[in-house]
C-alpha cells in the first residue's frame, strides 16, 4: 500500500513529487513456491474464499528455453493472499483450474502470459490489462514499474525478469521478485478502472481486454529465418538460402535441447558462414564462433545445411525480398504513390482522433491495420455512399480486420473523410 516518505529539514519544492519509497517485501512476506499438486489444490480451495479479481502473473525463461512456456505462477487474490505455483513439478492443474478460470484476472500486458498459461488449462472467464488500461488513458509510460510508481509512490525493482526461470531451486530474492509482481494489480485495477469510467472509457477497455482475452493463437509466422538479425547484409539468393538452410538446422537443434536459439548459435554466426560459405571443416572452424569447442563437435550439421542450399536448383532459391503482403511504408512512394498519399492523409485523420479523445494513435487505430487498408486501396465513394472510399465500406474493412467497434465508430468516417479529401486533390 501507499506508504509516506520520510520526512526532511530540506525546503520543499511544491511542484515536485515526493521521493518514491522501495517496495521491498511483500505484505505477508514472500510465500513458499508450490512444488507439489497437493500443495496446489490446497491453495486452490482458499481460493474461492477471498473476494474480487485475482491478479496473476508468470515468469519464464525465454532468452534461455526454446519454449516459452511458464516456469513460475504467481496469483493473489482479496483475503488469501499470494501464491507461488512451479507448474513444471506440480503435476496437472486441474483443481486450480477448477477455482481459478471462473474468476476475472488482472494481468499487467496479458497478450504475453494468456498463451503459456493455456498451455496449463489456465483461462479467464474475464480479463482486466493494466498495461493496456494505461494506454488507453495515455499515460505515457506504461511498464509495471512505472505505473506503480506514478499510482501508489513505490518504487518496484525489476531487475529479475530476464532471468532463467527454469533454473532450480530458486534463489530467495528471485521468489520475492515474482511475488512482488501481483502485490499491488487488484489495486493499481481498481484506481484505473475509476478513471477509465470518469474519462468515458471504461466500454471501449471492455472491448479491448475481452479482444485479447478471446484472441486465438497467432499464427506461424511465414518465412520466420528472414528475421535473422544482420540479414540484411547477405546478397545473391543463394547466400539466401543458405540463411534459412542453417536458421531451420539451428531451430530443429534448439527445439530438441528445449535452448533459445541464440544460445545454440547466434544470428551473427548464420550470417557469416552464410556469406563466406565455407565447404570445408577448415573454412567453417575458421569463421568466429564456429572454432570454439561448443560449434567444433557439430561442424557437420552447419556444413551440411550449407551443402543443401548449394545444391538447390535456382528454382528453388528464396526470393531477395518476400512476396506478398503489404511492404514496408518506405517503399510505398516507389511502388505505389497513390497509397502512400493514403497512409499520410490517413494517418493524419487517426492523430487528430487521437489528439481529440487524449489517446496514442497506435491504440485508436492499429498500425498494421492502417497500412493494409491504404494499401489495398480506397477509391472515391460511390454517389450511394457505398464505394470503396465510403465510411460504410471502411467499416466493413475496418471489421474484417480485427478493429473493435468502439475504433471503428471513432475512425469510419474521419478516414473516409480523408480519402475524399486526397481523391479530390
Amino acid at each position: 500500500m501507499p506508504q509516506s516518505p520520510q520526512d526532511s529539514d530540506a525546503p520543499a519544492d511544491e511542484d515536485a513529487a515526493p521521493p518514491a519509497t522501495p517496495l521491498r517485501a511483500p505484505r505477508e512476506g514472500v510465500p513458499p513456491l508450490l512444488t507439489s499438486a497437493a500443495e496446489v489444490a490446497a491453495f486452490a480451495a482458499r481460493l474461492a474464499e477471498g473476494t474480487g479479481p485475482v491478479a496473476v502473473d508468470t515468469e519464464r525463461a525465454s532468452g534461455y528455453r526454446y519454449s516459452g512456456r511458464a516456469y513460475v505462477v504467481q496469483l493473489r487474490r482479496t483475503g488469501v493472499g499470494s501464491a507461488l505455483i512451479d507448474p513444471t513439478g506440480a503435476g496437472p492443474l486441474d483443481a486450480l483450474a477448477r477455482a481459478l478460470n471462473p474468476l476475472e484476472w488482472v494481468l499487467h500486458s496479458a497478450d504475453q502470459d494468456l498463451p503459456c498459461l493455456a498451455e496449463i488449462g489456465l483461462r479467464p472467464a474475464a480479463l482486466f490489462d493494466t498495461e493496456l488500461a494505461g494506454r488507453l488513458l495515455n499515460q505515457g509510460k506504461v511498464n509495471l514499474a512505472a505505473m506503480v510508481e506514478r499510482e501508489f509512490g513505490l518504487l518496484l525493482a525489476k531487475q529479475h525478469g530476464a532471468a532463467d526461470w527454469s533454473r532450480r531451486p530458486l534463489p530467495a530474492d528471485w521468489l520475492n521478485y515474482a511475488a512482488l509482481d501481483v502485490e499491488l494489480l487488484v489495486e493499481l485495477r481498481d484506481a484505473l478502472a475509476e478513471r477509465l469510467r470518469a474519462q468515458g472509457k471504461a466500454e471501449w477497455a471492455r472491448q479491448e481486454f475481452e479482444h485479447i482475452r478471446t484472441a486465438p493463437p497467432p499464427a506461424p509466422r511465414p518465412d520466420r529465418w528472414r528475421k535473422t538479425s544482420g540479414i540484411h547484409k547477405v546478397r545473391g539468393r543463394r547466400r539466401l538460402a543458405a540463411v534459412r538452410a542453417m536458421w531451420t538446422a539451428r531451430d530443429t537443434l534448439a527445439a530438441s535441447l528445449d535452448r533459445a536459439p541464440g544460445r545454440v548459435l547466434p544470428d551473427s554466426a548464420i550470417v557469416e558462414a552464410a556469406r563466406a560459405d565455407p565447404a570445408t571443416v577448415g573454412e567453417l572452424r575458421a569463421l568466429t564462433v564456429f572454432g570454439g569447442p561448443r560449434q567444433r563437435k557439430r561442424s557437420a550439421l552447419w556444413l551440411g545445411a550449407l551443402a543443401e542450399a548449394r545444391a538447390l536448383p535456382d528454382s528453388a532459391l528464396p526470393p531477395q525480398r518476400p512476396a506478398g503482403g503489404v511492404p514496408p511504408a518506405g517503399r510505398w512512394p516507389a511502388a505505389r504513390p497513390e497509397a502512400a498519399d493514403r497512409l499520410a492523409a490517413a494517418r493524419e485523420a487517426v492523430a487528430a482522433v487521437a489528439e481529440a479523445h487524449d489517446l496514442p494513435a497506435e491504440n485508436v487505430l492499429e498500425p498494421k491495420v492502417l497500412r493494409e487498408l491504404c494499401w489495398e486501396g480506397s477509391e472515391s465513394p460511390s454517389g450511394d455512399g457505398t464505394g470503396a472510399g465510403s465510411a460504410a465500406r471502411i467499416d466493413a474493412l475496418l471489421h474484417a480486420a480485427g478493429a473493435r467497434d468502439w475504433q471503428r465508430a471513432l475512425t469510419a468516417e474521419a478516414l473516409a473523410d480523408a480519402f475524399r479529401q486526397h481523391a479530390g486533390h
